[in-house]
């Protein structure tokens, strides 16, 4: 079977044209506060899908992904994946992109289809058919807080996110995490996606002069914070949940050693598995592509998985892939991923932003 893959770039041409295919629609926001992460997110798709073909598809058919814009309102994308799934027109999702859009895809979906979310996520339920592949907050952030609390005395913390599921639950995480370890949050504010103008917000940090900042904001909310924060010439700590390798170049490096990031995969951890994953993708898309990151490789991750399943179940209906759904395997850029209780538990490792790159300096 060829490795080429086709992508459907208007879910509208996916209603009306048949295929011979396994359809997986790949949720990613290609605009809003998260669309810088678009192309690293597609790229990685498109090489999971491409390695999957030439082993044969899926369920005896190629691999075709379609494109949804995962950046715009949460009713608009749900309704649009609903739409989809129940006319037949993709069989699977693959996910990456905020936590309120998944919500309302998880609501208007119904367990209908598989669906493999990748980011960091909140925790708590996990509901029938919908897998998940990132960490969930109470894993995430607790070996960022342990290093800082140990290593740079960081005892009162400032905690911000934007205003939404994720965030809220992760500094309800971090809050009970802190405690159990004698430290104490000084400050806490959450702020509308879209934030444009963050030096009020700065202000406020410098004003209350905290031994460190947990950073859940989100895409170019993240990138104008830090891009004010070091503006104003503050240097604390800062630990980042959703900071990845675009964000860093984005915020135009950092050299402070002041500015941390808690991920389960920076492409810069040279496994014998991330460094073939990195030559694989650049030989595919040339040494000038998106940089490998986080999120995209999430989306690797899910259109691998998504193929797993189809081939240990015999089919992508929710109870059969439910059967088997524990005990599912693929080899990413992480290494043997295992889905038990419909997720996988990874290491988690945190990253020191050194220029345009992380050093990693500690890990859980």
């Amino acid at each position: 079977m060829a490795e080429h893959v086709t992508m459907v770039i208007d879910p509208l041409e996916a209603h009306l044209l048949q295929a011979g295919t396994l359809r997986v629609g790949l949720v990613v926001p290609v605009s809003g506060v998260l669309g810088m992460l678009g192309p690293c997110a597609i790229n990685c798709a498109v090489l999971a899908a491409a390695e999957v073909n030439a082993e044969g598809g899926a369920l005896g058919r190629p691999v075709e992904l379609v494109l949804i814009d995962g950046g715009r309102d949460p009713a608009l994308v749900a309704g649009e994946v609903a739409g989809l799934v129940r006319a037949g027109a993709v069989q699977a999702l693959v996910g990456t992109h905020a936590s309120d859009v998944r919500v309302m895809v998880e609501r208007a979906v119904r367990g209908a289809a598989p669906f493999v979310y990748t980011p960091p996520y909140e925790g708590g339920r996990r509901p029938s058919g919908v897998y998940f592949l990132g960490e969930p907050a109470s894993r995430q952030v607790g070996p960022g807080l342990d290093w800082l609390v140990a290593h740079r005395r960081a005892r009162r913390w400032f905690l911000i996110g934007n205003d939404y599921v994720w965030p809220r639950l992760v500094h309800a995480s971090a809050r009970a995490h802190l405690r159990e370890r004698g430290a104490t949050v000084a400050g806490e504010r959450l702020v509308p996606s879209g934030t444009a103008d963050m030096g009020p917000l700065v202000r406020e940090v410098a004003a209350l002069r905290p031994d460190a900042v947990l950073l859940n904001l989100i895409g170019s909310d993240l990138i104008a914070f830090n891009r004010a924060f070091t503006a104003y010439g503050l240097a604390l700590p800062r630990l980042c949940g959703a900071l990845e390798e675009h964000g860093l170049l984005a915020i135009g490096g950092d050299t402070t050693g002041e500015l941390y990031a808690a991920m389960g995969y920076f492409g810069s951890v040279a496994t014998d598995a991330g460094l073939g994953l990195v030559e694989r993708y650049t030989r595919m898309f040339g040494p000038d592509a998106p940089l490998l990151n986080a999120h995209g490789h999430g989306c690797y991750e899910g259109v691998r998985m998504v193929a797993a399943l189809a081939r240990r179940a015999g089919s992508l209906a929710v109870p059969a892939v439910e059967a088997i759904a524990d005990g599912t395997t693929v080899v990413t850029g992480r290494g043997l991923l295992t889905l038990t209780g419909r997720e996988v538990r990874q290491r988690v490792y945190v990253g020191r932003a050194d220029g345009l790159d992380f050093d990693v300096v500690t890990s859980a």
